[in-house]
């Protein structure tokens, strides 16, 4: 597969992003297509001993895209930014999926600018794997829109679950919706309007979940509106450091602790690497007519490993096939829900 790179996105600049392009290209078989400014790149590839890499090409891209800018101004003032040409690159067939760790906000207008959406879906949704006691859980939409409608909802659950089916080979994924309990009768508004629409979508509908049953792996898909979902997945995250942390200060606390962390030295370091985001890359933007990963803006080159590896999964896989095709067996369920509003 040929992946397209934003080399310029997140907050450290060029080098996690050329560093994990080249790990990519060393381990993987697919092709890394930097995009970004030519001579930077290049200096960087010197700069690391990797002048000529096999499997990594560059595609120059003169302009940036800020990470604290709007991101409507800032893609439609700099097409030809790296954001604006690797997305374009998925859309002109010259490459297979397109990974930034940049601006959120703009990479969702960028794919939405050059690649639309998929027909039928009326708002994509960033879609974040979480590490769980059982496994994975896809928790969507992780931030992208903040004020939803049940429709909106219930096609976020009908793409998550076949991003778990196509990524996890899972044949029948879970899908719950949060809420503040597992009973039907609670929850806000949103929730009581959309528990009805998501059981008629010909899922395997669990029902409402609470934010407790995420980390312990309930249901493989747990569907949110952006705001919930971006809480729950900004807690999860802090939550996961702040045990490290505690743990580390009551090991180091006595000396005797000392010598047991030594002998379960093996058992931490896997826990830990258990619990990283990096595994996954980053979060696919669910909904848009091509593979595109969102990666954290801190993103590291064993990030942009796994965010190659995934992406080239999910496009081998034919999930945005699977998407249009599931999308076209759901529109009338789903226009009849808008109408009845």
């Amino acid at each position: 597969m040929r992946i397209a790179l934003d080399a310029h996105g997140g907050d450290l600049g060029l080098k996690p992003n050329v560093e994990g392009a080249l790990l990519a290209a060393k381990k993987l078989a697919h092709e890394v297509i930097l995009v970004g400014r030519d001579p930077e790149i290049r200096e960087e590839l010197r700069r690391l001993g990797a002048e000529d890499p096999e499997r990594i090409t560059i595609v120059h891209a003169p302009q940036t895209v800020e990470m604290g800018g709007d991101p409507v101004a800032e893609c439609r003032s700099k097409p030809n930014s790296s954001l604006m040409i690797g997305a374009g690159l998925v859309h002109e067939g010259k490459a297979d999926a397109f990974i930034s760790a940049g601006n959120s906000g703009a990479i969702m207008v960028a794919a939405l600018l050059k690649l639309k959406r998929i027909p039928g879906v009326i708002r994509p949704a960033i879609a974040a794997p979480l590490p769980t006691l059982r496994g994975t859980t896809l928790l969507l939409d992780a931030g992208a829109n903040m004020d939803c409608k049940p429709w909106h909802l219930a096609q976020f659950a009908v793409m998550g679950s076949i991003y778990m089916k196509s990524l996890f080979k899972i044949e029948n994924p879970s899908v719950g919706l949060l809420s503040i309990g597992e009973e039907e009768s609670k929850g806000n508004a949103l929730v009581q309007e959309t528990l009805p629409l998501i059981k008629n979508m010909g899922l395997n509908f669990h029902g409402p979940v609470e934010g407790r049953d995420i980390p312990e792996g309930l249901t493989d898909v747990v569907v949110a509106d952006g705001f919930d979902g971006n809480v729950a997945l900004k807690l999860y995250e802090g939550a996961a450091k702040v045990v490290f942390k505690m743990l580390k200060e009551q090991i180091m606390s006595k000396f005797t602790y000392k010598i047991g962390a030594m002998l379960m030295r093996k058992v931490f370091t896997d826990m830990k690497i258990k619990m990283s985001v990096d595994i996954y890359g980053g979060a696919p933007l669910l909904g848009v007519n091509g593979v595109v990963m969102v990666c954290h803006g801190r993103v590291t080159p064993n990030a942009i490993f796994n965010a190659v590896r995934v992406s080239g999964d999910l496009a081998a896989s034919g999930m945005i096939t699977h998407i249009k095709k599931q999308m076209e067996q759901v529109k009338d369920r789903i226009t009849a829900a808008k109408e009845e509003e």
